[in-house]
């Protein structure tokens, strides 16, 4: 089986499955250093589009493909599924639950990066925290009227907010580390990618505690009719089933 992989899931149910004794490939998508690896067999780099992964399940004679990739990971996402429809390959999206907000939060839900960057633009003066990754920055790159605090795992390419301060970490994060961060640049406003889990969490908890408004944006939506669960046990089962 192949797993399409770079979170917390891929690497788990990968655990899992080698435990049962499948054999397991993973591949990553090499955009981010010194990544976790997961047990199996490993390969790193992309497929060429859609007619590069179906020629590689039919060359290596994959019997289920799992898409456990980021929620936002759009593109491999559709790749994915044009691919095992041409190889006629099984296909199963793992994707963890999304957040909700809870009493206390003040969130507004945008639909993509665009729209809460102009939402960031349109808030009052201040600072404004952007947990979007590194890969989406030139949507700020227009406004000059806002301190930007950006957090990245591997520093950004490309065009930048204008007046930004830039943080290199990676999760999990705690409730007390977010206060620091927040009240250490007098942050005013949180943008974040509605990512779910618990890893980067508490920067919510945070913005809740501190009455931080926040900026959601929604995640993409899965291509249609590919079939999704929500939890590692749930695919792992699911690839059982198939493996006979």
């Amino acid at each position: 089986m192949l797993i399409l992989g770079g979170t917390g899931e891929a690497r788990a149910l990968a655990a899992g499955l080698v435990d049962a004794g499948l054999d397991v490939e993973s591949s990553l998508a090499g955009r981010v250093s010194n990544p976790a690896m997961p047990l199996g067999r490993v390969r790193v780099g992309g497929f060429g589009g859609p007619h590069g992964l179906a020629a590689y399940l039919r060359e290596q004679g994959v019997d289920v493909l799992v898409d456990a990739t980021h929620p936002f990971a759009a593109t491999i996402s559709a790749n994915a599924a044009l691919a095992a429809a041409r190889a006629n390959v099984p296909l199963l999206a793992v994707r963890r639950p999304g957040w909700t907000a809870a009493a206390g939060d003040d969130w507004t839900r945008v639909p993509d990066v665009p729209a809460a960057a102009a939402a960031a633009a349109a808030s009052p003066s201040g600072t404004v925290l952007v947990t979007t990754g590194r890969r989406d920055l030139a949507a700020y790159a227009h406004d000059a009227m806002h301190e930007y605090v950006v957090r990245t795992v591997d520093p950004p390419h490309g065009p930048t907010p204008p007046r930004m301060t830039l943080v290199l970490d990676r999760g999990p994060y705690t409730v007390d580390g977010e206060l620091e961060l927040m009240r250490a640049h007098g942050v005013r406003l949180l943008v974040t990618k509605d990512s779910g889990g618990a890893l980067t969490e508490a920067k919510l908890v945070a913005a809740r505690q501190l009455g931080v408004p926040v900026v959601v944006v929604d995640r993409p939506p899965l291509p249609a009719g590919v079939e999704c669960v929500d939890s590692v046990g749930a695919a792992t089962a699911w690839v059982l089933s198939r493996a006979g």
